[in-house]
């Protein structure tokens, strides 16, 4: 079912109120991002990585395998090679005539370089195959330090999920019901201005006549249209919606610095 538009008739304090109320709770989810910093997007890149290597490995190990293969095909050439040279050699008491004699001769010179070249493979394939296992080993000794590295930090991220998962539900149904209440086009707004800035400020209030987000001066004139809650104001340096500390419920420097800790330094655009 499509979502009610909030009426018109909605007094501008009490969508003033809402603004702010969605603005701390989603300050306060914020926080708990904060408190996940990087775990989150870390635990993802080295799952991605940890896939890479597998990849790698087993493709790795499929070619060493073919090396093997080829390495015993080169190896079972020299004998068969070896094992002509020998028969043509007890033929060659047999021989009737000179040409017999030098058919065997070329025969057995033909083997001879087969051999040598068989021979040179085996060494280059060696090589190559050296090269390959220690390539291998160091793709399965990083994937191991990966995988604990990865443990380590899906356990960090774990507790701080339990830490906090009861928390973060109860805020999350209060956002919901939140944004409920709150007119779609003032969500609209409130979404493109915490999108806008790093510090996901959107409503903030006047604080020593300046502006809670940008820290630029907001004149005496706009700071009495606030305090009067006829409309809805914003910062002109930076857009963010505008609330009077008496409707914020901030009435000290006590309440200024639990603000200024729960919503987090200003910051400029993204």
């Amino acid at each position: 079912m499509a979502k009610k538009n909030v009426v018109s008739t909605v007094p501008i304090e009490e969508k003033l109120l809402n603004l702010f109320e969605l603005q701390s709770i989603d300050s306060q989810i914020d926080n708990i991002e904060r408190l996940k910093g990087e775990l989150p997007m870390e635990v993802r890149e080295l799952e991605d990585e940890i896939v890479g290597l597998d990849t790698r490995i087993t493709k790795l190990q499929a070619e060493q395998k073919d090396m093997e293969v080829k390495l015993a095909k080169h190896n079972a050439a020299i004998h068969e090679a070896e094992s002509l040279i020998e028969k043509y050699e007890k033929q060659q008491a047999n021989v009737k005539n000179n040409r017999e004699f030098d058919a065997l001769i070329r025969e057995i010179e033909l083997q001879r370089l087969d051999i040598q070249l068989a021979n040179k493979r085996i060494r280059e394939g060696r090589v190559n195959l050296t090269n390959k296992e220690a390539t291998l080993e160091a793709a399965l000794k990083k994937k191991e330090a990966k995988g604990k590295e990865l443990e380590r930090k899906e356990e960090e991220l774990k507790k701080i999920i339990a830490k906090t998962e009861k928390d973060e539900k109860n805020l999350q149904k209060k956002m919901e019901k939140s944004r409920k209440k709150t007119e779609d086009r003032l969500l609209k707004a409130y979404d493109r201005i915490r999108d806008a800035y790093k510090n996901r400020l959107a409503v903030v209030t006047v604080e020593r006549d300046s502006c809670g987000g940008c820290y630029n001066y907001i004149p005496p004139q706009i700071q009495l249209e606030l305090a009067q809650r006829k409309r809805i104001v914003s910062c002109e340096h930076c857009g963010r919606i505008l609330v009077d500390r008496e409707l914020a419920g901030f009435d000290s420097e006590s309440d200024l610095e639990k603000e200024v800790s729960e919503f987090g330094e200003p910051e400029e655009f993204l």
